[in-house]
């Protein structure tokens, strides 16, 4: 009678995740988006100051008049008590060419460099940062652009997800890759109610061969809940189980994080 049920049990999983894979494949392919994520280290208050301001006052502004659109800002959750503070920027573009345009475009923008000067100016002794990453990634096929969450609660208590699968190799980035859009484990994430921003291949960080995506929740409590439904949901313990998936990642980072006040969500 276990077996039985267990039995049940795991097909009602696998159907409940067919409909979403199915829609993805009957709906027309949309173009792929690209992000830049932007990543700002610094040490202290100072530095963050002048982060806020120059992100809030100068660029955002500048990068909606170039119709940039959605537009994340992040702070980790730890960053009050964490040795290496960050600030994350996440911009979402339909081209390569549209993100490798933005600086050029700064250049003659007489209102952000106005906004900006503190920033852009400052001395070598007081710079804004301690060191900036950039990383590039290219959406996934069945997560084609980025999705804001429709969140309720309040900003504070609001926790971003933003996850890094590091890989072996490359043939088995891919086979991660293939599990997230063929395999379903977007659907899955879907009908469980993640309510995932973006899923992106890195073409270009520190950490390759990797994937990155980021995940919302109205607060902490509900992040961990879901987490819990997701392990022990059949349609994961499947999935997970199959022979071709198996050893396709080798790190995870996870990174907690909140809006600021100025993220476009």
């Amino acid at each position: 009678m276990h077996s039985i049920i267990s039995t049940c049990l795991l097909l009602f999983g696998c159907l409940a995740g067919m409909p979403q894979l199915l829609q993805a494949q009957e709906q027309p392919l949309q173009q792929r988006e690209y992000y830049q994520l932007t990543v700002y280290r610094y040490r202290d208050a100072g530095q963050e100051n002048l982060l806020d301001e120059y992100l809030e006052k100068a660029l955002l502004p500048a990068l909606h008049r170039q119709q940039f659109s959605r537009i994340g800002v992040f702070k980790a959750w730890a960053n009050d008590t964490a040795r290496e503070k960050k600030i994350y920027v996440l911009i979402p573009a339909a081209s390569l060419q549209q993100l490798a345009d933005i600086q050029t475009k700064l250049g003659p923008d007489k209102a952000y460099q106005q906004a900006g000067r503190t920033y852009l100016d400052a001395p070598y002794d007081q710079p804004a940062y301690t060191r900036l990453e950039t990383i590039v990634l290219h959406a996934f096929s069945l997560a084609p652009v980025l999705q804001p969450p429709q969140l309720q609660g309040p900003r504070s208590e609001r926790t971003y997800e933003l996850r890094s699968y590091e890989s072996p190799t490359e043939a088995l980035f891919r086979n991660k890759v293939h599990m997230f859009n063929e395999g379903d484990e977007i659907g899955l994430f879907k009908r469980l109610g993640f309510n995932a921003i973006f899923y992106g291949e890195v073409l270009a960080g520190a950490q390759m061969p990797n994937l990155m995506y980021m995940t919302s929740f109205e607060n902490r409590a509900v992040r961990d809940a879901h987490w819990k439904a997701f392990g022990s949901d059949p349609q994961w313990k499947q999935l997970s189980a199959m022979p071709e998936y198996q050893h396709n990642v080798s790190h995870i980072d996870i990174h907690f994080l909140r809006p600021t006040p100025y993220s476009d969500y």
